[in-house]
């Protein structure tokens, strides 16, 4: 059974920064596409990141200030964020790419 724990967010001013982690267990890590997707109040759920061996993707919106990465000892792949701006609020889930494997959810404010 494939669990993924999130971990992070909260409330930040707008240019801040936050990193968000998602630890796996119940598949092999390593080799499995990792993502995290975003839903903001009133919009559908949208891809932000994702990341595979040896490549990594980004929505053109975060492109720049987010980072996405992995630590596969750790089965953690991690969403550091920054230049953080109000319409980077949003509940952010991580997910097994090709599975419908879900992190719970971890809501992100960006306020002043």
């Amino acid at each position: 059974q494939v669990q993924l724990v999130q971990s992070g967010g909260g409330l930040v001013q707008p240019g801040g920064s936050l990193r968000l982690s998602c630890a796996a267990s119940g598949i092999i890590f390593s080799i499995n596409p990792m993502g995290w997707y975003r839903q903001a109040p009133g919009k559908e759920r949208e891809l932000v990141a994702s990341i595979s061996i040896g490549s990594t993707k980004y929505a053109d919106s975060v492109k720049g200030r987010f980072t996405i990465s992995r630590d596969n000892a750790k089965k953690t792949v991690y969403l550091q964020m920054d230049s953080l701006k109000v319409e980077d609020t949003a509940v952010y889930y991580c997910k097994v790419m090709g599975m419908d494997a879900w992190g719970k959810g971890t809501l992100v404010t960006v306020s002043s």
